[in-house]
């Protein structure tokens, strides 16, 4: 047996957690000024696959946010109009072995299924292979078939399901992982921005080509 051709890669630094700002959408590390807006945005219905949560008030959601700071969890609010409407994390940051993981997602009612919402995890995923990250993960609960769909469509392809992985909220929870290497990221990027372009819809905000369709093609190849 001959031993694996050693890589040509360096491993990358922590991502800044720092502003960034897209088409239809900006992301911001997570602030106590973004809580009223969050829990306004939030419905109590959102939480059922989170391991946390509802978060009742205003001061529940900025305790909350708080108490990821010193975890090594990079927190961000997605921004329309400068209001907060969403979050999403990095998770699981391993710059030794160049994994990452996208995660802690709660989008807010208004900005579910729209151009922001892609772009929120386009503009944290295009971050990290730009670090040097050589692998982007993606995890759920494989009962919750809305957050498979969407891995899926965002080109993260299916590696399997962890069986009762945990128990959250006194329930089994068997974990579903999704990923995108290096190799395949110039591929989904460049399908992800040609559909994030403002012609891809039309003037009622309806899709013309739809990124499942694209991104399905890259899958299958």
């Amino acid at each position: 047996m001959t031993p694996q051709s050693r890589l040509n890669w360096s491993p990358p630094p922590s991502p800044p957690l720092a502003p960034a700002t897209g088409t239809w959408c900006g992301i911001a590390p997570i602030a106590p000024a973004h809580a009223p807006a969050l829990q306004a945005a939030w419905d109590s219905d959102g939480f059922t696959y989170l391991p946390y949560g509802p978060l009742d008030d205003a001061c529940a959601v900025a305790a909350w946010g708080a108490g990821f700071l010193p975890t090594g969890v990079q927190m961000f609010s997605v921004l329309t109009n400068g209001r907060p409407v969403g979050v999403l994390s990095y998770l699981r940051i391993n710059p030794p072995v160049g994994t990452i993981e996208i995660g802690h997602i709660h989008f807010g009612r208004d900005l579910v299924r729209t151009p922001a919402a892609t772009e929120a995890v386009y503009l944290l995923a295009a971050r990290a292979f730009d670090q040097g990250y050589r692998r982007l993960e993606w995890k759920c609960d494989a009962a919750n078939a809305a957050s498979c769909r969407a891995a899926v469509r965002l080109g993260f392809r299916p590696e399997g399901i962890h069986r009762q992985a945990a128990v959250v909220k006194d329930r089994n929870r068997d974990t579903a992982w999704f990923s995108i290497l290096d190799s395949e990221w110039p591929a989904v990027r460049d399908a992800t921005q040609r559909w994030l372009m403002p012609e891809n819809f039309d003037a009622s905000g309806r899709q013309k080509a739809a990124l499942s369709q694209m991104t399905a093609a890259l899958i299958a190849s």
